[in-house]
Protein backbone atom coordinates (compact mmCIF):
# COMPACT_ATOMS: atom_id res chain seq x y z
CA UNK A 1 0.00 0.00 0.00
CA UNK A 2 1.32 3.42 -0.96
CA UNK A 3 2.30 5.63 1.95
CA UNK A 4 0.24 8.75 2.57
CA UNK A 5 2.08 11.76 3.94
CA UNK A 6 -0.68 12.97 6.24
CA UNK A 7 -1.26 9.51 7.72
CA UNK A 8 2.22 7.99 7.60
CA UNK A 9 4.57 10.99 7.62
CA UNK A 10 6.21 9.95 4.34
CA UNK A 11 5.39 9.93 0.63
CA UNK A 12 7.11 8.63 -2.52
CA UNK A 13 7.39 11.21 -5.32
CA UNK A 14 8.29 9.04 -8.29
CA UNK A 15 10.42 10.83 -10.89
CA UNK A 16 10.19 14.21 -9.15
CA UNK A 17 13.95 14.79 -9.37
CA UNK A 18 14.41 13.29 -12.85
CA UNK A 19 14.65 16.69 -14.61
CA UNK A 20 17.50 17.62 -12.26
CA UNK A 21 19.49 14.37 -12.34
CA UNK A 22 22.19 15.59 -14.72
CA UNK A 23 22.83 18.64 -12.54
CA UNK A 24 22.80 16.51 -9.39
CA UNK A 25 25.36 14.10 -10.84
CA UNK A 26 27.54 16.98 -12.02
CA UNK A 27 27.48 18.45 -8.51
CA UNK A 28 28.19 15.10 -6.85
CA UNK A 29 31.39 14.49 -8.83
CA UNK A 30 32.85 17.75 -7.46
CA UNK A 31 32.51 16.50 -3.87
CA UNK A 32 34.83 14.21 -1.90
CA UNK A 33 34.10 10.58 -2.72
CA UNK A 34 33.38 7.70 -0.33
CA UNK A 35 32.23 9.83 2.59
CA UNK A 36 29.56 8.20 4.74
CA UNK A 37 27.64 11.42 5.31
CA UNK A 38 29.02 14.66 3.90
CA UNK A 39 27.45 17.81 5.34
CA UNK A 40 27.26 20.37 2.56
CA UNK A 41 27.83 24.08 3.10
CA UNK A 42 29.05 26.65 0.60
CA UNK A 43 28.80 24.21 -2.33
CA UNK A 44 28.42 26.16 -5.56
CA UNK A 45 25.13 25.52 -7.33
CA UNK A 46 23.47 23.60 -4.50
CA UNK A 47 21.17 26.37 -3.24
CA UNK A 48 19.68 26.87 -6.69
CA UNK A 49 19.04 23.16 -7.13
CA UNK A 50 17.05 22.82 -3.92
CA UNK A 51 15.23 26.18 -4.06
CA UNK A 52 11.44 26.51 -4.22
CA UNK A 53 11.45 26.83 -8.02
CA UNK A 54 13.39 23.58 -8.37
CA UNK A 55 13.68 20.55 -6.08
CA UNK A 56 12.21 22.47 -3.14
CA UNK A 57 8.81 22.93 -4.78
CA UNK A 58 7.04 20.36 -2.61
CA UNK A 59 8.29 21.74 0.75
CA UNK A 60 7.34 25.23 -0.44
CA UNK A 61 3.81 24.04 -1.23
CA UNK A 62 3.44 22.51 2.22
CA UNK A 63 5.27 25.07 4.36
CA UNK A 64 4.43 28.28 2.49
CA UNK A 65 6.42 31.10 0.95
CA UNK A 66 8.85 31.28 3.91
CA UNK A 67 10.08 27.70 3.31
CA UNK A 68 13.81 27.40 2.75
CA UNK A 69 16.48 24.68 2.85
CA UNK A 70 18.56 24.85 6.01
CA UNK A 71 20.74 21.72 5.92
CA UNK A 72 21.97 19.32 3.25
CA UNK A 73 23.85 16.03 3.60
CA UNK A 74 25.06 13.73 0.84
CA UNK A 75 24.98 10.07 1.87
CA UNK A 76 27.06 7.76 -0.33
CA UNK A 77 26.96 4.06 0.49
CA UNK A 78 29.32 2.06 -1.70
CA UNK A 79 31.60 -0.97 -1.57
CA UNK A 80 34.27 1.30 -0.05
CA UNK A 81 31.98 3.05 2.45
CA UNK A 82 29.16 1.01 3.92
CA UNK A 83 27.34 1.17 7.22
CA UNK A 84 24.15 0.36 9.06
CA UNK A 85 22.14 2.77 11.18
CA UNK A 86 19.79 1.73 13.96
CA UNK A 87 16.34 3.15 14.60
CA UNK A 88 16.44 6.79 15.64
CA UNK A 89 15.00 10.29 15.17
CA UNK A 90 17.03 13.11 13.69
CA UNK A 91 17.07 15.64 16.52
CA UNK A 92 19.57 18.39 15.70
CA UNK A 93 19.73 21.46 13.48
CA UNK A 94 22.79 23.24 12.07
CA UNK A 95 23.34 26.87 13.16
CA UNK A 96 25.91 29.57 12.39
CA UNK A 97 27.28 29.88 15.90
CA UNK A 98 26.63 28.78 19.42
CA UNK A 99 24.34 31.08 21.39
CA UNK A 100 22.91 29.58 24.54
CA UNK A 101 19.12 29.91 24.48
CA UNK A 102 16.69 28.24 26.92
CA UNK A 103 15.21 25.10 25.41
CA UNK A 104 18.04 24.62 22.91
CA UNK A 105 20.54 21.91 23.76
CA UNK A 106 22.57 19.84 24.04
CA UNK A 107 25.15 21.16 21.58
CA UNK A 108 27.43 19.15 19.29
CA UNK A 109 29.94 19.68 16.50
CA UNK A 110 29.66 17.60 13.32
CA UNK A 111 32.28 18.00 10.59
CA UNK A 112 33.21 21.34 12.12
CA UNK A 113 29.64 22.69 12.07
CA UNK A 114 27.65 23.69 15.16
CA UNK A 115 24.53 21.62 15.81
CA UNK A 116 21.95 21.91 18.58
CA UNK A 117 18.79 20.07 19.58
CA UNK A 118 15.84 22.49 19.38
CA UNK A 119 12.46 22.27 21.12
CA UNK A 120 10.54 19.43 19.54
CA UNK A 121 7.76 21.71 18.28
CA UNK A 122 10.20 23.45 15.96
CA UNK A 123 11.64 20.18 14.73
CA UNK A 124 8.20 18.68 14.16
CA UNK A 125 7.31 21.53 11.79
CA UNK A 126 10.20 20.69 9.44
CA UNK A 127 10.19 18.59 6.27
CA UNK A 128 12.97 16.50 4.77
CA UNK A 129 13.58 15.48 1.17
CA UNK A 130 15.66 12.45 0.23
CA UNK A 131 16.65 12.95 -3.40
CA UNK A 132 17.91 9.77 -5.04
CA UNK A 133 20.84 10.03 -7.42
CA UNK A 134 20.95 6.23 -7.73
CA UNK A 135 18.38 3.45 -7.64
CA UNK A 136 17.66 1.95 -4.23
CA UNK A 137 16.51 -1.65 -4.28
CA UNK A 138 15.84 -3.90 -1.32
CA UNK A 139 19.51 -4.99 -1.23
CA UNK A 140 20.88 -1.44 -1.61
CA UNK A 141 20.11 -0.16 1.88
CA UNK A 142 16.74 1.57 1.47
CA UNK A 143 15.65 3.92 4.19
CA UNK A 144 13.36 2.11 6.64
CA UNK A 145 10.66 4.18 8.32
CA UNK A 146 8.07 3.55 11.02
CA UNK A 147 4.85 4.93 9.44
CA UNK A 148 2.99 7.31 11.74
CA UNK A 149 5.86 7.66 14.22
CA UNK A 150 6.16 11.37 13.38
CA UNK A 151 3.07 11.87 15.55
CA UNK A 152 4.64 10.36 18.68
CA UNK A 153 6.67 13.39 19.71
CA UNK A 154 10.23 13.03 20.95
CA UNK A 155 10.62 9.30 21.56
CA UNK A 156 13.00 8.33 24.40
CA UNK A 157 15.78 5.96 23.33
CA UNK A 158 14.43 3.22 25.59
CA UNK A 159 10.99 3.44 23.93
CA UNK A 160 12.09 3.39 20.28
CA UNK A 161 11.91 -0.38 19.79
CA UNK A 162 8.35 -0.51 21.14
CA UNK A 163 7.33 2.45 18.97
CA UNK A 164 8.66 0.74 15.84
CA UNK A 165 6.89 -2.49 16.77
CA UNK A 166 3.59 -0.62 17.10
CA UNK A 167 3.95 1.41 13.91
CA UNK A 168 5.45 -1.28 11.70
CA UNK A 169 8.16 -0.81 9.07
CA UNK A 170 8.17 0.36 5.45
CA UNK A 171 11.13 0.28 3.05
CA UNK A 172 11.58 3.39 0.90
CA UNK A 173 12.59 1.86 -2.44
CA UNK A 174 13.42 4.27 -5.24
CA UNK A 175 14.56 4.66 -8.80
CA UNK A 176 17.20 7.22 -9.72
CA UNK A 177 15.40 10.55 -9.89
CA UNK A 178 12.79 9.70 -7.26
CA UNK A 179 12.23 11.74 -4.10
CA UNK A 180 11.00 10.61 -0.70
CA UNK A 181 9.36 13.33 1.37
CA UNK A 182 9.06 12.77 5.10
CA UNK A 183 8.28 14.57 8.32
CA UNK A 184 11.72 15.27 9.79
CA UNK A 185 11.22 13.59 13.20
CA UNK A 186 9.94 10.26 11.82
CA UNK A 187 11.68 7.18 13.23
CA UNK A 188 13.98 5.69 10.61
CA UNK A 189 16.90 3.30 10.09
CA UNK A 190 18.90 1.58 7.34
CA UNK A 191 20.88 -1.62 6.93
CA UNK A 192 24.25 -1.97 5.29
CA UNK A 193 24.09 -2.36 1.51
CA UNK A 194 24.78 -5.77 0.00
CA UNK A 195 24.61 -4.53 -3.60
CA UNK A 196 28.20 -3.19 -3.79
CA UNK A 197 27.04 -0.23 -5.87
CA UNK A 198 26.72 3.46 -5.11
CA UNK A 199 23.64 4.55 -3.18
CA UNK A 200 23.87 8.33 -3.25
CA UNK A 201 21.11 10.28 -1.56
CA UNK A 202 20.98 14.06 -1.14
CA UNK A 203 19.05 14.77 2.05
CA UNK A 204 17.76 18.32 2.54
CA UNK A 205 15.90 19.72 5.56
CA UNK A 206 13.39 22.56 5.09
CA UNK A 207 11.74 24.96 7.51
CA UNK A 208 9.58 28.07 7.46
CA UNK A 209 10.58 29.09 11.02
CA UNK A 210 13.13 31.59 12.29
CA UNK A 211 15.22 30.90 15.37
CA UNK A 212 15.05 33.02 18.55
CA UNK A 213 17.44 35.24 20.47
CA UNK A 214 20.14 35.66 17.83
CA UNK A 215 20.37 32.01 16.79
CA UNK A 216 20.54 31.66 13.01
CA UNK A 217 20.20 28.68 10.70
CA UNK A 218 23.48 27.77 9.07
CA UNK A 219 21.74 27.30 5.73
CA UNK A 220 23.50 26.15 2.59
Amino acid sequence: MALDFERDGAAHLAGAAAPFLARLHALAVTLPADKAGLRLHGVEGLAGLVAADALGAVPAERLGAAARPVRAILFDKSAATNWALGWHQDRTIAVRERIDVPGYGPWSTKQGLQHVEPPFALFASMLTLRIHLDAVSADNAPLLIAPGSHRLGRVPEAAIADAVARCGTAACLAAAGDIWLYSTPILHASAASTANTHRRVLQVDYTASDLPAGLAWLGL
